[in-house]
């Protein structure tokens, strides 16, 4: 198991994080300059929001390698609130978002990923995936016809550089090779530069200049529920993701609250807000190797001093070096065997469309935690359509009683029909409900069976019901007779 402690014991790890950081801090770069313009806020806002986060959550994080910064999904969530109050509403939003992301994290809200089905996970693997190679497209059109050439070399260094060498990341040293092919030939493409002006001096301290009042509550308090929300559910998501990838356990309850100590950290340096960066994390743990917090610390120090210190040198990288690494992962991250036909026609139906409406879900709103949520959604009335179709209820007749023999797992979905099942008209004047196989999960089917009772009683017939133990039992007879008229 890869630790701290043993990492930094040994050169061979420690190199390896040092420059899986390295890697991701320029891929981190272009990528949250972008979501500064979708936010309406300064690029140094993105920037400096990414160099906080990624250094707090490498000490508070639960899910090491994980790379936590300023994220397109946050970004949705906050810009409404720029473009109306500016940007110390916002960070007054982040503050909130941050304590809101603790309490939910020390509620047990990290506990929820346990019902998040595989179907959902694989639909948010393949979303991701197309979200990030369709995030490349943008760079590809218009552009000169060199920077063609250039990625199609970029791909072919990240591909086949690890079957020669794994000394050194193949998408660092295809962005060395490109960015020195660009300058020594003075190749005129589009660079870094050309995505936003970098900062010039290390962020400081800034306290917002907002009323402390209810109604600065009211005007923060839907964004920073939303800002909450999504950046928990992303990074909870994505730390699952590298759970698999890795092969290793991670703390999801201390990633939940380290990441409202991170945003609440960022907050105070003018921050914008921010998540897990899947992508980027991506970068980190599977062209890089890294497996540490080591790494996710130097990203997040390499980013900010290569900003202050080196700008012009980062701002000389050829979009088109960023571009090759980040279509490489975005295949290799797509769940190809998910969508063989052979899968397809082995796989249930409704596994296959939790899938797709988890991915559509995606495409069609730029967020990862939507789909996610759809996806759930849609798994949840499918395994309920399932299990209502495992009802069944049969009728036997013993000297002059009908008994019926219901079995199977009653709830909202299987016992709404459950009291056209019975014949209250030509039944004998003694029924009998036999529950022995059945299990009784909530207050609908209790009142399902209080109707059927009273159905039978207007016709002047005796029904009982008869098999409940257990649960079942005892939630019956606290329910029935207390939930209206039936």
């Amino acid at each position: 198991m890869n630790t701290v402690l043993s990492t930094l014991r040994s050169p061979r790890k420690l190199t390896t994080e040092i420059l899986a950081g390295l890697v991701t801090s320029l891929a981190l770069i272009p990528e949250v300059v972008s979501f500064a313009v979708i936010a309406g806020v300064d690029p140094k806002v993105a920037l400096y929001t990414s160099c906080v986060m990624a250094i707090t959550i490498a000490f508070v994080g639960g899910r090491p390698a994980m790379v936590s910064a300023a994220a397109g999904a946050t970004a949705l969530v906050i810009a409404p609130l720029v473009a109306s109050h500016g940007l110390d509403y916002l960070i007054a939003a982040v503050w909130l978002a941050g304590a809101l992301q603790v309490v939910l994290a020390l509620a047990g809200v990290a506990r929820l990923m346990r019902f998040i089905p595989r179907s959902v996970m694989i639909g948010f693997v393949n979303a991701l995936a197309i979200l990030i190679f369709s995030a490349q497209l943008g760079h590809l059109f218009d552009v000169p016809w060199l920077v063609y050439p250039l990625v199609a070399f970029g791909i072919a260094m990240v591909v086949f550089i690890p079957k020669l060498t794994t000394a050194v990341p193949a998408a660092l040293i295809a962005i060395i090779v490109l960015t020195g092919v660009v300058v020594l030939f003075g190749v005129d493409v589009p660079d870094v530069a050309d995505q936003g002006e970098l900062p010039g001096g290390f962020p400081t301290w800034m306290i917002p200049d907002v009323p402390l009042t209810l109604e600065t509550l009211r005007i923060i308090a839907p964004y920073a529920v939303g800002l909450a929300l999504v950046g928990l559910m992303e990074s909870l998501m994505t730390a699952k993701l590298v759970d698999d990838i890795t092969d290793s356990h991670s703390d999801k309850t201390r990633e939940a609250w380290g990441q409202g100590v991170a945003n609440g950290v960022a907050a105070l340096f003018g921050g914008m807000g921010g998540c897990a960066m899947i992508g980027q994390t991506m970068i980190n743990v599977k062209e890089g190797r890294a497996r540490t917090r080591i790494s996710t610390f130097c990203a997040g120090m390499f980013l900010l001093l290569l900003c202050v210190t080196v700008g012009d040198v980062v701002g000389a990288i050829p979009m088109a070096a960023l571009v090759a690494v980040m279509i490489v992962i975005a295949v290799t991250t797509f769940d190809w065997h998910s969508i063989a036909p052979r899968t397809l026609k082995l796989m249930p139906v409704s596994e296959t469309l939790v899938m797709l409406v988890t991915v559509i879900g995606t495409l069609a709103t730029d967020n990862l935690a939507v789909g996610v949520v759809a996806g759930v959604l849609t798994a949840m009335v499918a395994f309920a359509r399932r299990v209502a179709h495992m009802t069944r209820v049969r009728a036997l007749d013993v000297d002059g009683v009908r008994t019926y023999k219901v079995s199977g797992e009653l709830f909202w979905a299987s016992s709404n029909d459950l009291v056209y099942q019975f014949d209250y008209v030509d039944d004998p004047e003694r029924v009998v409900i036999d529950l022995t196989d059945a299990e009784v999960w909530d207050a609908s089917t209790v009142a399902t069976f209080d109707s059927v009772l009273h159905k039978y009683s207007e016709k002047g017939k005796s029904a009982t019901i008869v098999g409940l133990d257990g649960a079942s039992l005892r939630r019956v007879e606290m329910l029935s007779g207390n939930l209206g008229d039936s």
